[in-house]
C-alpha cells in the first residue's frame, strides 16, 4: 500500500452528532474531506468509520498521517 495524499496538513474541526457513521477518508483524495467519496477505489486504501458516541466537535486528521486515525493527533505538525 502506498502513502497517503496529504489533503491539509492540519485538522478538519467537525461537529458530529450522537449516533451516527461517519466515514473518514484515509487515502486523502476524496474531493468531500474529511469525508470519503469513494475516491480511493483501487488505490487499496479504505474509509474508517467513526460512529459518534456523543455529539459535539470532533478534530479529524486532514493529513491522513495520524497514529490516532480518524483523529488528529498533531502528525501534521511533522510532515
Amino acid at each position: 500500500m502506498s502513502e497517503p495524499v496529504i489533503a491539509h496538513k492540519g485538522p478538519y474541526p467537525v461537529e458530529v452528532e450522537a449516533g451516527k457513521t461517519y466515514f473518514w477518508c484515509a487515502c486523502g483524495k476524496s474531493a468531500k474531506q474529511p469525508f470519503c467519496d469513494g475516491s480511493h477505489k483501487g488505490s487499496g486504501f479504505a474509509p474508517i468509520p467513526y460512529k459518534a458516541e456523543t455529539s459535539g466537535e470532533i478534530w479529524f486528521c486532514g493529513c491522513k498521517h495520524s497514529a490516532d486515525k480518524p483523529f488528529c493527533d498533531g502528525t501534521h505538525e511533522t510532515l
